[in-house]
């Protein structure tokens, strides 16, 4: 039986790590375990962070709305309450918008979200 090589295959794998870790810095894009061992690290990275980005901007969102509702004397809570009750159904990336490009549509749904909560 002949002998079965594996270049072909080795190679190809090969080519597929080293042009996923072009760019990386010094030996981690020129050696191949280099870059396999970077590359391990990378992919987990981006798979983690692509979750925690979401919770990051939620953050980030919340923080702009409270801010906004403090200047017009009310809470993040009632606030979001209020449109609860009122069935406003934007959503906090929008709201978050609207509180740092439009102040006085914001007002206008912290009048909406107060008139609900009474």
């Amino acid at each position: 039986m002949a002998k079965v090589k594996h270049s072909v295959a080795t190679r190809k794998r090969k080519k597929k790590t080293m042009k996923a870790a072009k760019g990386f810095w010094g030996d981690r894009s020129k050696q191949f375990q280099q870059a396999r061992r970077a590359l391990l690290h990378a992919l987990t990275y981006a798979y983690r962070d692509r979750r925690s980005k979401k919770r990051d901007f939620r953050r980030l969102w919340i923080a702009r709305i409270n801010a906004a509702c403090r200047t017009t004397g009310v809470t993040y809570s009632s606030f979001i309450n209020g449109l609860k009750k009122a069935k406003v159904g934007l959503d906090r990336k929008v709201l978050a918008e609207l509180a740092v490009r439009d102040a006085k549509a914001f007002e206008k749904l912290v009048e909406i979200a107060k008139n609900a909560r009474s």
